[in-house]
């Protein structure tokens, strides 16, 4: 399952995700925000960042104005490797090599039809289990553990 999640910047976005979602029959479940009111982004970003870390979601794709501030809020969660991304090269190559499990992405930036090729790459992108990506990671879990 999908976590899916926007502030009022990535709501016309996310509302074409879901679209996309249920065409392709991709479950996913949607976070909010319902509507163009404004949030505060790291308060959204939370709910799907706590369903990936407890096992009930796979993946995530948070999307506000740029991408930036969902990626940094979505950081602060242990277990979370969120990337910004603007382009489907990055989204393939942060699966492959970072397992990231959170996408974000820019509202004001993309164009619904290239914001889905993106979420495709990111989406249909596996981590190649490399021994020195492995190693990356577990660096960056041994971080995580360290600020505990």
């Amino acid at each position: 399952m999908i976590a899916l999640a926007s502030d009022h910047a990535g709501f016309p976005l996310k509302e074409e995700v879901k679209k996309y979602f249920e065409t392709k029959g991709i479950a996913y479940k949607d976070y909010g925000t319902y509507n163009e009111d404004s949030v505060d982004y790291p308060v959204i970003v939370s709910y799907p960042c706590l369903d990936i870390q407890k096992g009930s979601a796979d993946k995530g794709i948070f999307i506000c104005g740029t991408g930036i501030g969902g990626s940094i809020a979505a950081n602060k969660f242990n277990g979370i490797r969120a990337a910004c991304v603007s382009e489907p090269f990055s989204a393939r190559l942060t699966r492959e090599h970072n397992d990231a499990n959170v996408l974000c992405l820019g509202g004001r930036i993309l164009s619904s039809e290239y914001a889905l090729c993106i979420i495709d790459a990111f989406l249909n992108t596996e981590f190649s289990n490399d021994a020195r990506h492995i190693k990356r990671i577990n660096e960056l879990k041994d971080i995580e553990e360290s600020q505990r």
